[in-house]
């Protein structure tokens, strides 16, 4: 007798519906990056835990599409024996299924789980997509974890700086419909002032809302995450079970237009509305740009929390100077989650810190060659003197979110690991010293990230910047620096990200990564001021291939950092402060 798997239980499903194969996304109802346990139905059938990718399920294989991010990590996690690998991009699941698929083949998907723009594109192949009527994981997956019940807090508005009937007034103006249904997690807790706690690391109400034209909401939401809001803010709101918006867009769309995010709404919601005699508008979500462009309260908050998780770096990294050393000459070496456990309560010591802003990235020599690896006891390695040390990590503040990645060493490495250090480097401060044309998009400035590892015919396979929310997302729509193109012009007020990176699988990994706020330089032009204050590892680099520019620009965030930070820091990590922000000539010299 075989042994049931997830895998086979999945395919005796299908054969019982008559279903030649299933689209399995690793995406929730919310298209979060970071799904709960719960929603995780991509790492329950493959055993992948990336935050990008999708599995196709057939009666004769099985196929596992992940982005340029995992191609290391989803071999070393699904058996390889059950499971194809596929690149998300290069090799999109709609041309696979064109070209590999008879014409007529019936492929189910589960239409909360897949948008508009992704259903398009695959319905135009020459497979029949069939719509679930149910979700057939409620059954298969017996020992599912239950659904996320956070509670929800009101932000005060000293740290918003806008009350929420303002925004909603704001956002009904630009309505061209009679309702905006709002399904980004981040976008309902910007609109109504709140942050949850269904997710960790990601502070959000897993939700939906319907916005009518006259600026009233209707909150589909779980009742008991929502005991303890003050009764100021819930007058204001009208309050449903969150399982109810299919049917409520089915009840309101007879004669009426819903404004639908092609991108982000479930695709059930254009089915509810177009059955039901409804006309759907097709617009992007308004709150997602107008909440990337952040008021002078919310900017205030971000330089706070980044003064605040600077000062808890440069505790970590003069601790780390001081250990790796001493742990390596006692033939005891540190090691990955040694750091991060160290790095989290230097974190917890700042006075605003509630929590991670992502899962810590403490990657050592090999580890760090794979961009979003975590450890754990069966990977953790020895932090040593041979290779790099990669840690990409931020925090959630009561004001604010950060994201930096410094790179490190503690002896002197082989010319090779230097010379890709140091184009990184060049890289990053090539994008992060650039002035640009106001309303420049992000796809035109990242060839700067990448022009120096292109001349030694290198690439890094990720995006070089990704916007930041404010004590939101650590990814935030829409901004984006990368090849591919994004149509959203960079203005001043945004928050983005600058982060190149080279990988050489089996050895190591390289990332510098700093927050930066796009400001006015000059009538016409913006640049990026730095919101990261940590000192940069300069001691591998190849001064020789460093310009003057290069090198004034280093000094003066340096000065900057040391001036910032002083204050802050422990006593004890003062010294290593001013040794670290020490200009380069004194540091060469």
């Amino acid at each position: 007798m075989h042994s049931s798997t997830p895998l086979s239980d999945l395919r005796r499903y299908l054969s019982e519906h008559q279903l030649g194969g299933m689209i399995v996304p690793r995406a929730d109802a919310w298209q979060s990056e970071y799904a709960s346990a719960h929603d995780d139905k991509l790492a329950w059938l493959t055993g992948f835990t990336g935050s990008a990718g999708l599995a196709l399920v057939l009666q004769d294989r099985a196929l596992i599409f992940v982005d340029g991010r995992y191609q290391v990590q989803v071999r070393n996690e699904v058996n390889l024996d059950e499971w194809q690998i596929h690149h998300l991009h290069n090799e999109p699941l709609g041309e696979w299924l064109s070209e590999n698929l008879p014409t007529g083949s019936r492929i189910a998907f589960d239409p909360m789980l897949m948008v508009n723009s992704q259903f398009e594109t695959l319905n135009a192949t020459r497979c029949e997509l069939v719509p679930l009527a149910e979700d057939p994981f409620a059954t298969l997956w017996q020992d599912r974890p239950a659904a996320p019940c956070g509670k929800i807090r009101e932000m005060p508005l000293d740290v918003p700086g806008e009350s929420s009937a303002d925004k909603r007034a704001r956002i009904a103006a630009k309505l061209e419909a009679d309702y905006l249904a709002i399904t980004q997690p981040d976008n309902i807790a910007w609109l109504l002032n709140v942050r949850g706690a269904d997710i960790p690391t990601s502070p959000v109400p897993l939700s939906f809302v319907l916005l009518s034209r006259s600026g009233e909401v209707e909150w589909f939401v779980d009742a008991a995450k929502t005991t303890g809001l003050p009764q100021a803010l819930l007058s204001g709101l009208k309050l449903l079970p969150m399982d109810q918006l299919v049917a409520r867009c089915q009840q309101l769309a007879n004669g009426k237009r819903i404004q639908l995010d092609a991108d982000s709404a479930p695709v059930a919601l254009r089915f509810a509305v177009e059955q039901h005699g409804g006309e759907v508008v097709w617009n992007a979500d308004p709150i997602t740009f107008i909440k990337a462009t952040k008021n002078e309260t919310e900017l205030h908050g971000y330089r706070d929390s980044h003064h605040q998780d600077g000062a808890a770096w440069v505790n970590f990294l003069a601790w780390l100077a001081h250990e790796v050393p001493a742990r390596l000459a006692a033939g005891n070496p540190l090691t990955e989650l040694e750091a991060q456990e160290k790095q989290q309560r230097f974190r917890e010591q700042q006075e605003n810190f509630i929590e991670p802003s992502f899962g810590t990235i403490s990657a050592a020599s090999a580890n760090a060659a794979m961009c979003h690896y975590h450890s754990s006891e069966a990977t953790n390695a020895a932090i040593t003197g041979e290779s790099f040390y990669l840690n990409d990590s931020g925090g959630q503040y009561s004001n604010g979110t950060t994201d930096a990645t410094r790179t490190l060493a503690f002896g002197q490495l082989d010319p090779q690991r230097k010379l890709h250090y140091t184009a990184v480097l060049k890289g990053f401060l090539s994008l992060i010293s650039l002035q640009f044309p106001s309303g420049s998009f992000g796809h035109q400035l990242d060839a700067f990230a990448r022009r120096a590892l292109w001349e030694l015919g290198l690439d890094f396979d990720h995006g070089t910047g990704h916007g930041v929310g404010h004590q939101l997302l650590i990814h935030e729509a829409p901004h984006r620096i990368a090849k591919k193109v994004n149509p959203w012009p960079l203005a001043a007020g945004n928050i983005i990200t600058i982060e190149p990176g080279y990988y050489l699988e089996g050895q190591y990994g390289i990332r510098i990564e700093n927050q930066v706020e796009v400001i006015e330089s000059q009538p016409g032009f913006c640049r990026f001021a730095s919101l990261t204050m940590i000192p940069i590892d300069l001691s591998q680099v190849e001064m020789s291939l460093l310009s003057e520019q290069d090198k004034q620009w280093l000094d003066e965030y340096h000065q900057l950092v040391r001036e910032v930070l002083s204050p802050r820091v422990n006593s004890e990590a003062r010294p290593w402060l001013v040794a670290a922000t020490a200009p380069i000539r004194v540091q060469r010299g």
